[in-house]
């Protein structure tokens, strides 16, 4: 064992901390805070940057992931084994996303969060979530799964950027691919080589997350002030956690019986975490986390189907966030629930919070959908959350981002193509995503 030292890794102790992508981003966060607390006109007119950038990253992400799907399907000889996959990647997805939904469902019955808020609906200010409301009455169940076909073209999914539309292209593009043969392999080799150039512009691009995260805070603090969160911080620190125990008792239950530490992992990808803390946006660090995956030992076909898959259908953080909030309001508002109406939310929110994305705003839409399908909760209501969705979809996007971390190793394991010495060995020795990329041969 003795041949299985390294040098490489250790030289990453070399690069000043102040070029570290991680520290950059940290010393942004807390700039941004105290921007927006003392100046909060300046913190507010400091959102185009925390705009701009999600704006940046996102314009790749349909690319990403139609480049990886597509590869990581056309590249397998067996198409057994790409069914295999994406039956084990749904199955693990619905069993861990349902242990989220519970556990939501069991805090908010045991710490009652909602009581005593005494609201009235009717006082609340409807305009303020109108647009939400009305997007969630429009997108019923049948409209939902409809959705997941582009409307008009191939490349209007693309073009779009919906994350189930992109999926859906990808795996009828890869699958066509694969039966072509010879033909098929040329094919499938461009598109990856086509992806190693969408990477080379998200390298450049991920050096202004910094910037990206100073003017998402500073606009966050400055619009809503560290005082909002006052009058429903019982709430949030129930939710955030909640989303803890679920991260270490659950999903670190899960990784010892992969083979490594969940507190190694999140170690590991703190990088993308904090980028998370900033923009509140899993979506911002979706091709950044397929790099990793792939450099932690998980086989690339495994990690092209199951993390953009995963972005879908793996949303920890939005389902804790789903029962817990539902329950909340029901509390708030002296709505009283059976257990048999409770169960029935269980079952409504497992089908509404499939394809709530990393998109700020997202879970907010997706908890307005439940609560439209359950008519004893005044939709209304939702406004009590509109203050502080924010500070709660930072925490459903890091939640989201391990737990889809998670399945990519496990998934790859279960298949025989995780390499548990290398994955050992990256995680003694992690390094900034920055110089990763640097370094990382083409």
């Amino acid at each position: 064992m003795a041949t299985a030292t390294v040098t490489a890794p250790p030289a990453a102790h070399h690069q000043p901390w102040y070029t570290i992508l991680y520290v950059q981003v940290l010393i942004a966060i807390v700039i941004g805070v105290l921007v927006g607390h003392f100046y909060p006109d300046l913190g507010k007119a400091l959102k185009p940057l925390g705009d701009g950038f999600i704006a940046l990253i996102k314009m790749m992400i349909a690319p990403v992931i139609f480049c990886t799907v597509v590869h990581g399907i056309s590249s397998m000889s067996d198409l057994k084994k790409v069914g295999r996959v994406g039956l084990k990647a749904l199955l693990y997805f619905e069993v861990v996303s349902t242990f989220a939904l519970v556990i939501g469902l069991i805090v908010a019955e045991v710490l009652q969060p909602g009581k005593g808020f005494n609201i009235d609906p009717a006082s609340l200010d409807v305009k303020a979530v109108a647009s939400y409301v009305n997007r969630a009455k429009e997108d019923g169940i049948v409209a939902h799964l409809m959705a997941i076909i582009p409307p008009d073209s191939f490349f209007g999914a693309l073009a779009r950027g919906d994350l189930l539309q992109v999926l859906l292209v990808s795996i009828l593009t890869g699958f066509a691919i694969s039966r072509m043969g010879e033909v098929g392999e040329k094919i499938s080799g461009v598109i990856d080589v086509i992806a190693k150039i969408f990477f080379g512009i998200i390298k450049i691009i991920v050096r202004v997350a910094p910037l990206g995260a100073f003017g998402a805070m500073a606009f966050t603090v400055g619009a809503f002030g560290l005082g909002s969160l006052w009058n429903l911080i019982y709430l949030v620190v129930v939710f955030y956690a909640t989303s803890a125990l679920f991260v270490l008792v659950v999903l670190g239950a899960i990784a010892r019986f992969s083979g490594f530490s969940i507190i190694r992992f999140i170690a590991y990808i703190k990088d993308e975490l904090l980028i998370v803390v900033g923009t509140s946006s899993s979506e911002t660090v979706l091709p950044q986390m397929i790099q990793k995956m792939q450099r932690l030992g998980a086989s690339k076909s495994v990690v092209g189907l199951v993390i953009p898959t995963g972005y879908s259908f793996n949303l920890d953080g939005t389902n804790i966030y789903m029962t817990l909030a539902t329950l909340f309001l029901a509390q708030a508002t002296n709505t009283p629930l059976s257990i048999s109406q409770e169960l029935g939310i269980l079952v409504i929110a497992m089908i509404t919070s499939k394809g709530a994305s990393g998109v700020t705003g997202a879970g907010f839409v997706t908890l307005a959908a439940t609560l439209a399908i359950v008519p004893d909760i005044p939709i209304q209501s939702i406004a009590i959350l509109l203050g502080i969705d924010k500070f709660m979809s930072e925490c459903r996007a890091l939640t989201n981002l391990i737990g889809n971390g998670v399945a990519t190793v496990v998934i790859s394991r279960s298949e025989g193509e995780l390499d548990a010495e290398k994955l050992h060995q990256v995680m003694a020795h992690p390094v900034d995503i920055g110089e990763e990329m640097e370094t990382r041969p083409a």
